[in-house]
Order: C-alpha cells, then structure tokens, then sequence
C-alpha cells in the first residue's frame, strides 16, 4: 500500500515521464562529405551550364530580330534594290523571268512581269529583252494582260526584239504568254502547248448516301450551285458550262494565232488546240516553238557579253530565301490556265 500521506521533503520520482533524449547523427565520414559535396558541385556546374545557354539562345534571338529589322530598313529606304542597283550603261540583254504559277498572288503576275518589260524596253542600252519561261500555267487574266503588254511593247519598239526561252515547262497560260514573242526558244526536253480548256468538278450524291450525310446547301439563284458535287449536272447546265469553257479556248486559240501567224503547221490536223502537249523538240517542227536554245546561247548568239535582270527583287524575300525560308501563301483561283491538277471544281485551261 503506497504512502499516505506523502512526504512534503521526498521529491516525486519523475523520470517515467521525462521524453527519451533525442540520438544525435554522428557526423559524416570523409568518403560520405566527399560525395555530398561532388553533388553539390555538379549541380551549381549545371545551373551554370543552363545559365550560359540561356543567355546565348537569348542573344542569338535578339541578333535574328535585328538582322531582320535592318533588312526592313533597307528595304524601305531609298538605297537602290534590284534593277535600280545595277550598271545598265553598257549594251546587254535585258532578261525578264516568269516562273512558277501564273496568279495575281504569286510571283508571275501582271503587274511585276509588264513592269519589267516595260522597264526593259525602254532603256536604250538593251539591245534584245528575252522572257524566261518555266510555268505550267495559271490565271487566263493574267496571262492575257501580259500577253497585250508584250504585244503593244512590240509595236511600240519595233527594232528591239522580243524573244520567249521555255525551259522545263512552258504550258497553257505560259504557252500562251509565250506566243506574242518574236521567237520561242526550247529545249528538245521542254514541255510545250496544252492549248485547251477543262473543268474538273466530281459528284459523289452515292458516297454521300453510303455514310448518311445530307446535302444542306441553299442558294438564291436557280443555277448557284451548278458545280455542286451532291448532284449531277442537268442538260442545259451542261450545255452552259460548255459554251463558256468554248468562250475561253476561243480567245486562247485567238491570241496563239495572232503571236505565232503562219508559223503554225496545220493546228487543225496537227491538233494543236487539243489540249494536248508536246516536246520542245516536236514543238518546233509543229510551229509551237521555232528553235532550240537558252538564255546563255542566246546571248552569244546575239553577241552580248551582259544579261541584266530586270524583274523585280524583294530584299526581305532575298534574306528569307538565304536561310532557306520559304515564305508567302497563294490564293486559289476558280478559273487556271495550267496542267497542275487543281482542286475540286475549279477550271484549268490546257
């Protein structure tokens, strides 16, 4: 039985309730400090490592900001570019490219090509001005305005001659380009002709039937969706795109005529107007083309030591294209003068 009461002068035992003392880590060995402190190393090297390639990926953005707004500049400033910044004091040819599709939004268009020709023309010190063709083709407005500005640009000089060389490909809308100059030059591998027209347009109400999809389309105007691909043609929508699709193989097979006169070996026999294409070589003896040769034979043959271009250069388009950065985005036409296939429901002209 405990003590009752209890002593006053005895301390209470109180061991049982204090906490167990806390074991303290015994310090690190030498190989142990030597690990943690390798580790801690590397990570700083590390940080500083990313540090550095942070800093010149920074510099290297900021550097390419800057080149590209010096470019701008000088581009935008009055220092001469292109045709503006070469001698042209001396006898030459005058050299004017049309390449790749011919379309308002692209590279060969009306307003580049006619101002390089004009250009051309009219310094005193080009002595022949050569159109240097690689094109399938493209817009049959485009093509015709170049074609009357070749035409008029003839009539207006007529001691400077105006030749057409086709190098891999100078059909439809370039053949027809190609035709009011003086002479076509080819190579016997050109593609040359496609003197027609098509319009692709396909129907598939059965495919639509197959996967259950509905045709929704609402027009105002009975024939709005003539070219629809949920249904078929009718008769005398057939009969409308014919004579339009005529119209224009009319005014092309007009303008073949009139640039290339009676150079032309029996079109109707020889299918010249078929849409059909031929070899530079075949071309020739088909009065397509009249002989071989190059932008280089050319200008020995007309004993020029100088070929001057003159179509226009855009210099941010030069400082993209020397870091092989293709730029610019072309906008679709419904209506082509080309052998490229095109997409559903547009019209190409071959």
């Amino acid at each position: 039985m405990p003590n009752w009461p209890p002593d006053p002068n005895k301390r209470p035992d109180t061991s049982a309730n204090q906490p167990t003392p806390i074991q303290q880590p015994s310090p690190p060995s030498g190989q142990e400090w030597r690990l943690l402190e390798n580790t801690l190393l590397a990570s700083v090297v590390e940080q500083r490592r990313a540090r550095r390639w942070s800093i010149f990926f920074k510099l290297l953005t900021f550097g390419y900001i800057l080149l590209i707004f010096l470019t701008l500049g000088r581009g935008c400033s009055s220092t001469p570019t292109g045709i503006d910044a070469v001698d042209t004091s001396e006898p030459h040819l005058a050299v004017v490219e049309l390449q790749g599709v011919i379309s308002s939004g692209d590279e060969a268009n009306a307003y580049d090509v006619n101002e390089a020709l004009t250009r051309a023309f009219e310094n005193s010190n080009s002595k022949a001005v050569v159109l240097d063709i690689n094109s399938p083709g493209g817009s049959p407005v485009q093509s015709d305005e170049i074609w009357q500005t070749m035409m008029e640009l003839r009539q207006e000089y007529p001691d400077k001659k105006l030749y057409a060389v086709i190098g891999d490909i100078g059909a439809s809308g370039a053949y027809y380009i190609a035709s009011a100059a003086d002479e076509i030059y080819v190579n016997p591998s050109s593609l040359v002709g496609s003197i027609g027209v098509i319009m692709s347009s396909y129907n598939v109400e059965g495919l639509m039937d197959k996967v259950g999809v509905k045709d929704r389309t609402m027009t105002a105007g009975e024939y709005k969706d003539i070219l629809s691909m949920s249904r078929p043609l009718t008769d005398y929508e057939e009969a409308h795109v014919d004579k339009v699709l005529a119209n224009t193989h009319k005014h092309f097979i007009d303008a073949v005529k009139e640039g290339r006169g009676d150079r032309l070996k029996d079109p109707e026999q020889n299918k010249l107007f078929s849409g059909l294409f031929w070899t530079g070589e075949q071309s020739i003896e088909l009065g397509l083309a009249d002989k071989t040769g190059s932008i280089a034979s050319l200008e020995k043959e007309l004993e020029l030591d100088t070929a001057i271009n003159y179509s226009p250069t855009d210099p941010l388009e030069s400082f993209m294209d020397r870091f092989a950065v293709k730029l610019g985005a072309g906008i679709g036409s419904s209506v082509n003068l080309g052998v490229l296939p095109q997409e559903d429901g547009n019209v190409e002209m071959h």
